[in-house]
Order: structure tokens, then sequence, then C-alpha cells
């Protein structure tokens, strides 16, 4: 009973310690009315700034129209995005910032002692919290996913029980099966289609997947004979495909898992995700990119600069704890204008990696590494996502080096842009 009374009240205490200390703060926050203008100001400044290099390298000749008005956009769009978020900044800070008066929280203080007053004495809730029972805590997704799962998976297993020669049926519950990592009973559940439906490439490849997960991704002659009959039925077949694409891709063969996803992307089939399997390719296309596999051709001309970048303890710690954020690594000349000689884009998780910047890696024509002696070189994890420096962004840079520089450079991201 005691333990009870200690609890209750020690509820409503932090109850009435979440009302006034709102109250408190609000309070405080008149002064900070004024920040955001600053912050617009600078923002603008800075704009106005980049705006002049870029029109002074466009009326230079070190651009071309189509690289002055992309660059324009570029810059515009930061500003917007600078502005909008200043805008809901201070539009929060002007609500929060309300005085509130004193008769709120008196008024809820009184009502929260006075409703658990009632309560108590109305619903006898020593009696229940002194023989509780358990509650159900608020499921997580992931909770709720596997509840729905398991729900369809006692459903299919019934429907198969009741019809056991529906085809669909049998070939849901083995992709049902391979969802939930039980991968012995969708190959038993793949068989059952197969001897329903007969031989055809898309169930032998349906059954190779299930196969080569149970085999811990690897590609045993088992596997290897069930990708060879499914091709040698249908050499497009999207489930065979998809499959060699994901083996060499965990395999760090990104181009022959392009090479697997783009024919299954050209047929165009209808039961295929396309727009999933271009997003695959597109990150295989980055990772190639990364390893330099995609300029084999260009790499040999023309100065080579590697940097190894990665991000300072305290950014990794800062940065795990949100979103992943765009990363861009370019160089720029060290004398003259502020235009890339070469960039490379990628994201945050992707580092510490290696980068190669050559002329491969040129935005234009026109301004390529190898027409400059110098340059400065500069790694931006970018707050909003936009090309330039801002503040609020993560960077590293390093000045004048010479373009012949064969030995790899550190480029170490420690230091936030005010």
């Amino acid at each position: 009973m005691f333990e009870v009374l200690v609890l209750i009240i020690v509820f409503i205490l932090l109850l009435l310690a979440v009302i006034w200390w709102h109250f408190i703060a609000s309070s405080k926050q008149h002064v900070e009315a004024f920040s955001n203008e600053v912050r617009e100001d600078t923002n603008f400044a800075l704009y106005k700034e980049h705006k002049q290099e870029i029109e002074k390298d466009y009326r230079e000749g070190n651009i071309d129209q189509e690289s002055y008005e992309y660059l324009l956009a570029e810059l515009d769009k930061s500003l917007v995005q600078d502005m909008e978020q200043a805008s809901a900044e201070q539009l929060v800070k002007e609500k929060s910032s309300q005085r509130l008066s004193v008769i709120w929280p008196i008024s809820l203080s009184f009502f929260v002692l006075i409703f658990s007053l009632v309560m108590y004495s109305k619903q006898g809730a020593y009696k229940a919290l002194s023989h509780p029972r358990i509650a159900a805590d608020a499921e997580s997704p992931q909770q709720a996913q596997a509840a729905q799962m398991e729900a369809q998976l006692a459903q299919l297993q019934q429907q198969v029980a009741s019809e056991p020669n529906n085809a669909d049926a049998w070939y849901s519950l083995g992709q049902l099966y391979v969802g939930v990592g039980d991968f012995a009973n969708a190959i038993v559940a793949f068989d059952k289609v197969i001897v329903i439906e007969g031989e055809q490439a898309d169930l032998i490849g349906a059954k190779a997947q299930a196969t080569y997960y149970a085999a811990n991704q690897q590609i045993t002659p088992e596997v290897q004979a069930l990708i060879d009959q499914a091709l040698s039925l249908d050499a497009l077949d999207p489930s065979t495909n998809i499959l060699l694409g994901m083996h060499n891709f965990i395999n760090q063969s990104y181009q022959q898992a392009i090479d697997y996803w783009q024919k299954v992307v050209d047929v165009g089939r209808p039961t295929v995700n396309i727009e999933a399997l271009q997003g695959a390719i597109g990150e295989a296309k980055s990772r190639l990119a990364l390893t330099n596999g995609e300029t084999e051709a260009t790499a040999d001309a023309g100065p080579q600069l590697m940097l190894n970048v990665s991000l300072s303890d305290e950014f990794v710690a800062q940065l795990n704890q949100g979103e992943d954020r765009v990363v861009f690594i370019y160089a720029v000349p060290a004398e003259g204008g502020r235009m890339p000689v070469a960039a490379v884009k990628l994201m945050a998780s992707d580092l510490p990696t290696q980068v190669v910047l050559n002329d491969a890696r040129a935005m234009t024509p026109q301004m390529k590494l190898s027409d400059i002696s110098e340059v400065n070189i500069y790694a931006v994890v970018s707050k909003l996502g936009g090309a330039g420096i801002n503040s609020g962004d993560f960077k590293a840079e390093v000045s004048k080096i010479d373009v012949t520089t064969s030995a790899p450079i550190e480029l170490v991201i420690d230091t936030l842009v005010p």
C-alpha cells in the first residue's frame, strides 16, 4: 500500500514539473527573437558573393552557358532552402516564445491534483496497482511487421492444407518463408509449385534464390545447377538475373551486378519493381566509381590525385544519431575561379573511403584537372544536401596541391562551418 502511494505521488510530481518547466522555459526565450534575422543576412551575403564569383567566371570564359545556368540554379536552390529553414525556425521560436500567463500552470496543476484524488477515491486504484496485470507495450514497427507476417503465414498454411493444388498459394507461401528466413520450407513450397505448374524459369529461379540463401549466400553446385536450368529456359528470367546481380554486388563485382540487373530493367516485365532495381543499379555505379572502375580508360591520361577521405570521431558520433548526409569532394583552381575541375558525390555512410580525382571527374570539358597546375581540395558534408560550403556543414580542405602529386592526400573532415 505504501509503495503504491509513493508511486502515485511521484507521478503527480513529475506531471507538475513538466507543466511548470514549460512555463519557466517559455519565459526565457524572448532574448532569441533576432537570431534568425542575422542568419538570413549572412546567407544572403554569401549568396551574393558566390553569385558574383560565378558571373565573373562566366565573363572570363572559364565556364560555358550551360554550366553558368546550372551553377546559378544550384545557388538559388541553396538560398531558398536556407530561407525556408530560417523561416520555419523563426515561426517555431515565435510560437514558443509567447509568454504564458501564470494562471495557466496554476490552473492545470490544480486540475491534475483534483483529478488524481477523485480517480483514486472512486476507482480504488490502490487495489489495481497492488495486483497489476502485465500491460502490452506499444509494438515497435519491427514487431508489428513480424506479427503481420506470422498471421499471413498461418493463413497461407491453412489455405494450402485445404487447397493442395493451389499453385498461387504455394508460391506466396514460398516467398513468405524466404521473408522470415525459413529457406528449407521455402524450397519445399517452390517444389510444390513446380510439380503443379511444370518447370518454368521463374519458378526454378525462385527456388534457386531460396537455395542460395540456405547456403549462406554461396553459389554451390546445387544453386549453379538451378541457375543454369532457369537460364536455359529463359535467359532473361528476372529472378535468376536479380540473384546473379545481387551475388556479384555482395562480392564487389559491381560492373557484373549492373549488367545482370540492367537486363531485367531493359526487358521491363510488369512483375518486377523496376524503380527499386534502378536504385540498386545507381548504388552499384556509385560504388564502382569509388573504386575508379568506371573510368579505367581515362584514368591513365592526365593527373591522378588519390584522396583518403575520413570523418573525425566527433562528427562520426553526431552523424550516427541522424540521417545520412551527402558528401561533396572536389578540387578548384588554387588561383582563379571557384569552378570545380573535378568532383565526386557520395554519402557520409561511405566514409572512410579512397577517392581518385582525375579528368574523368571533370564537370565540363572546358575545365579539367590537367588544365591547371595547382588546386585547393575540399571535402564537405552538406547539412542541407546542396552544393557549396554553408553554415552547419562539416568540411576539410587542403590548399595548393600540385596536380602531379602521386602520394595519397589525407582529408579528415573535422571542421564545423560557423
